[in-house]
């Protein structure tokens, strides 16, 4: 088999991505705007993409389309049930960020519960100077041993990131959802989850029974000490709410890596947010240089494979 492929996103990946074998033609664009696609994939049998929209209207203007390789775990940005009527494959990476994104996770979790950044801001302040004594404890400071860890989404990231959590001696629980489920996991019910857990850390898929999973209600039944992670994706949680929350005190903190609309603009309400107890990373968490390599590695062989009449990590 012989086919042109095209990279629509190539600057989202920093890593080397190599010439899938059987391609009469690979073209990589750095970047891809929505009325640019149909144009650059004229005459494509394969098109890799990350963030760029493959909606509907868009395929039908490509007959001679016939996979798209998405080079990210996500591929909300891919109208499957369309390549799914219209025989195009889909495939996505897998198990990729299975310790860069737990270990991200755990940068925050671990800056947040010891107040590090708050720390770091009284040392810039001067108030160390000051001080009559050797230290000083304007912040609280929390262990992580003996507290619990709730996890949503049983991935391999989820349980990547569980296995640190019992590294550090922490109780971990998963909350229960609708199918499909990880064979051997032990869930909680999620409102328990909710209302036990001192760090709570999302890992679970944006679909719409998942868009703002954690909103103000689920903010109300946290203890006042948790903490919230998302280093997942950025609908999971009702932004707004999350804001009302760290400034009425209904959580301890909150650590971000994504956001609901990504790059964010001008007046996006969680970049105006300068607490101590809040971080904010730009969508990183995936992006250790193993991590993307390894990815890059395996998005090229989702289309070798596929060409060859083996595909692996289908969706579609």
């Amino acid at each position: 088999m012989t086919g042109r492929v095209v990279f629509l996103d190539r600057a989202s990946l920093k890593a080397k991505v190599r010439r899938p074998s059987f391609a009469s033609d690979y073209v990589e664009h750095e970047k891809t705007a929505e009325a640019q696609i149909v144009q650059r994939l004229a005459g494509a049998t394969v098109a890799i993409i990350n963030k760029v929209p493959m909606r509907a209207e868009t395929l039908r203007q490509l007959p001679q389309l016939k996979m798209i390789a998405v080079a990210a775990t996500g591929y909300d940005v891919v109208d499957v049930p369309y390549c799914k009527e219209h025989g195009i494959a889909v495939a996505n990476i897998r198990n990729y960020a299975i310790h860069t994104v737990p270990e991200h996770a755990f940068a925050m979790i671990l800056a947040l519960r010891r107040n590090i950044l708050a720390y770091r801001q009284d040392v810039e302040n001067g108030v160390w100077n000051k001080s009559d004594q050797f230290c000083f404890f304007t912040h609280d400071i929390g262990d992580l041993h003996g507290a619990t860890l709730g996890i949503i989404g049983e991935g391999a990231i989820g349980q990547g990131t569980a296995a640190i959590g019992r590294a550090f001696g922490m109780r971990v629980l998963f909350a229960d959802h609708a199918p499909p489920k990880m064979d051997g996991v032990t869930f909680t019910p999620h409102n328990q989850v909710l209302a036990e857990s001192d760090v709570i850390s999302l890992h679970c898929p944006l679909m719409p029974a998942t868009r703002n999973l954690i909103d103000l209600a689920a903010f109300r039944q946290m203890k006042r000490n948790a903490l919230l992670i998302n280093t997942a994706r950025g609908g999971l949680v009702d932004e707004a709410a999350l804001i009302q929350a760290l400034e009425q005190g209904l959580i301890a903190g909150a650590g971000f890596d994504v956001l609901t609309v990504e790059p964010p603009r001008d007046g996006h309400p969680l970049l105006d947010v300068r607490r101590s107890n809040f971080i904010l990373t730009p969508h990183v968490a995936w992006a250790s240089d193993g991590a993307m390599q390894f990815l890059a590695d395996q998005l090229i062989d989702n289309i070798e494979r596929w060409a060859a009449g083996n595909p692996q990590h289908l969706v579609t």
